[in-house]
């Protein structure tokens, strides 16, 4: 009798053995040498805990809130595009997977199902994220977004051009399902080019996104905006003085620019500079409850998953997607326990140790 998977890497395993070749080098893929993919988790590992006892953890609160949204422990779905690529159900089981977990997920613009498929088939809260591809694109996603429930706006800032993976040129690779929440006009199509989860996507130039957009596009809706993909101390200083309600510190998972540093190395220079104006998210390379714990006691809000969640897909559909986020819970649970932790919104930031030459200011003059 086969064991159920007992760690994310189970998964991992069980996924690569059921999915297609060219649908599983391009989940894994990263930019160029894949340097970056591979050091979102070496530096995780570089990050030890200090253990404390002799407290009463009997009692141990996992639940929090992303911008207001309750979800059951700080742990959501990072928005991926294409989830048919892991299951025929896609988005629509990750929905159904993360309302099982009661945690947020956030939907990709290049998602498979419709946004308004997905809240239809979701039970816990939404965000959907925004690759601005021109102005008349990009107003009839948000309003779209805003009328199907969706509680905030996730503005992707850190693919100015087309990155194609080189494990996707070498498989002659190309997406062979349409985009959900277009209708694969051709004049939608183009729009979409400079995001790798495009059907048949060409490397044409995508629509100029600076920071004067960010004052448009906030007269588009009412609903919150965070911006994904920032990463520095300059420009975390701009995105809290252009009032963005929260920053998703992210190197997409290692997949867009090679050669730059891991997610969590670049929190506590965003954490510095943001100074609790903003809320601040982490995703790429997070496996583990302890990556989680060590996240949070930097000062990150919650935590995402992307890779794993086409694991889980793959696996076991809905059921994989909760199986994941289930796993996480557990572990975080555990690891909080032996830290002598009892909040997650409360976590001790000296948990940590954190390596010499980590931290903000640190530009080459």
């Amino acid at each position: 009798m086969r064991m159920d998977p007992i760690n994310l890497h189970d998964f991992e395993v069980r996924a690569k053995q059921c999915l297609p070749h060219n649908n599983w080098d391009f989940i894994e893929a990263g930019a160029m040498d894949e340097i970056t993919t591979r050091r979102n988790r070496t530096a995780f590992d570089a990050l030890t805990l200090r253990p404390r006892f002799l407290r009463d953890v009997d009692q141990r609160k996992l639940s929090t809130t992303m911008l207001g949204s309750e979800i059951s422990f700080p742990v959501f779905v990072c928005p991926a595009g294409g989830h048919k690529l892991a299951h025929p159900d896609g988005e629509l089981a990750t929905a159904r997977g993360a309302g099982k977990s009661n945690t947020l997920m956030m939907l990709s613009t290049s998602s498979h199902y419709s946004m308004e498929d997905v809240a239809g088939a979701a039970s816990a809260p939404l965000w959907f994220q925004l690759y601005h591809r021109g102005y008349e694109f990009t107003e009839m996603l948000v309003h779209r977004a805003e009328e199907a429930g969706y509680k905030a706006i996730v503005l992707t800032v850190d693919t100015p051009v087309p990155s194609p993976k080189e494990r996707d040129q070498r498989n002659r690779y190309e997406n062979p399902f349409p985009l959900g929440n277009f209708r694969a006009t051709t004049e939608e199509l183009p729009a979409m080019s400079g995001t790798d989860e495009a059907p048949n996507w060409r490397p044409s130039p995508t629509a100029p996104l600076t920071w004067k957009e960010l004052e448009w596009l906030r007269g588009l809706t009412s609903l919150p905006l965070v911006l994904k993909g920032i990463r520095t101390a300059e420009d975390t200083h701009l995105a809290v003085e252009n009032g963005v309600n929260g920053i998703l510190v992210s190197n997409h998972g290692g997949r867009q620019l090679d050669q730059t540093q891991s997610a969590i190395e670049m929190v506590p220079e965003v954490v510095a500079a943001c100074k609790g104006q903003a809320e601040i998210y982490l995703d790429s390379g997070v496996r583990r409850g302890s990556d989680v714990l060590k996240a949070l006691a930097m000062g990150v809000k919650a935590v995402g998953i992307g890779r794993p969640l086409y694991w889980g897909l793959a696996v076991d559909g809905a059921d994989g997607v909760h199986g994941v986020l289930e796993l996480l819970r557990k572990e975080l649970d555990q690891v909080m326990a032996y830290c002598g932790q009892t909040n997650v919104e409360a976590i001790e930031p000296s948990l940590v140790n954190i390596p010499d030459g980590w931290g903000p200011g640190r530009v080459a003059g």
